[in-house]
C-alpha cells in the first residue's frame, strides 16, 4: 500500500496530456533557483522552455523505455531487459546506427514509473493509427509493452546519402501508445495524410513517417540547371500511402 503527495495536488506540475497508461507532467516554472539564474529559468518559463516527464500508471500492464530514463518506480513494479549473450552484438549494432540505447528495459506490474525530466517537448502518439511508424533517429522515449519494435533500412541508398536521415531506423508496430521527445511542440507539427500522393521536404524535417510511404531523394528539378537556379538541389520525397509528422523548423 502507498500514498504520493506533493505530485498530483502539485500547482507547479500540470497534466497536459494523456494517453492510455502515459501521462506527460509539465513543471510550471523551475523552483530550484539561486540569484545568480533566475533570470534565465524566468524567461525560460515565459519562452515555454519547461521541464516535462513522463509518468506511466501500470495496472498490470507493461511498457519499453530507453535505457537510463527512469527517475523513479513505486509499487509492485519489476524491470527485465531484452538483452541476452546471444542477441547482444546485433543489438549493438542496431542501437549504433539508430543513435538508440541498446537496451530497452520492459517495465512490468502494478505501481508508477516516472522518467528523467527532458527539455524537449513529449509527443503521444497512437500507433494503430499508423499501422507501422517509422522514426527519425533518437526520438523514441518510452512505449505500450503491447508494440513491437525493429530497426529498419532504407529502400535505397540514396535516401540516405542525400537524404541526411540515416541508413536505419526504428519502427513501431502493432497496438499500443508511444512518447516520443520532439524538437518541436506537438501544435506546431505539420501533419500530412497522402493518398497515393506525395510530398517533398527540402531537409530531414520529418520526425516520423508511415512505413508504407516509399522514402526516395531526387532533385527539384527535372534539370541539374532548374535546380542550380532554384537553389533547392535535392529533396526527401515521401511518395505513396501513409502520414508524415513535419517539424516546421530544423
Amino acid at each position: 500500500m502507498f500514498q504520493i503527495n506533493n505530485l498530483f495536488n502539485n500547482k507547479n506540475i500540470q497534466c497536459v496530456s494523456q494517453m492510455g497508461q502515459f501521462f506527460v507532467c509539465e513543471h510550471q516554472k523551475d523552483l530550484s533557483v539561486s540569484p545568480y539564474n533566475a533570470e534565465t529559468a524566468y524567461f525560460s518559463s515565459e519562452m515555454n522552455v519547461k521541464r516535462r516527464q513522463v509518468l506511466v500508471q501500470l495496472n498490470n500492464t507493461g511498457c519499453f523505455i530507453q535505457a537510463g530514463a527512469m527517475q523513479w518506480m513505486l509499487g509492485n513494479v519489476n524491470m527485465k531487459t531484452n538483452v541476452t549473450a546471444g542477441n547482444f552484438l546485433g543489438k549493438a549494432a542496431s542501437a549504433m546506427v539508430t543513435k538508440e540505447t541498446i537496451a530497452k528495459p520492459e517495465y512490468t506490474g502494478q505501481g508508477y514509473l516516472m522518467l528523467e525530466p527532458t527539455y524537449k517537448h513529449i509527443i503521444l502518439l497512437d500507433v494503430s493509427k499508423w499501422g507501422q511508424i517509422v522514426l527519425d533517429d533518437g526520438l523514441f522515449l518510452a512505449c505500450d509493452s503491447t508494440l513491437q519494435y525493429k530497426t529498419v533500412s532504407r529502400k535505397n541508398l540514396s535516401s540516405a546519402v542525400l537524404g541526411g536521415e540515416g541508413l536505419f531506423n526504428l519502427s513501431l508496430i502493432g497496438n499500443g501508445i508511444a512518447a516520443l521527445e520532439s524538437p518541436v511542440p506537438q501544435q506546431e507539427l505539420i501533419q500530412f495524410n497522402l493518398q497515393d500522393d506525395e510530398v517533398k521536404i527540402d531537409g530531414n524535417m520529418a520526425i516520423a513517417w508511415s512505413a508504407s510511404l516509399n522514402f526516395t531523394v531526387e532533385k527539384s528539378t527535372k534539370s541539374l540547371i532548374g535546380s542550380a537556379i532554384s537553389k533547392e538541389g535535392f529533396v526527401n520525397v515521401y511518395r505513396g500511402t501513409g502520414t508524415i509528422l513535419m517539424a516546421p523548423t530544423a
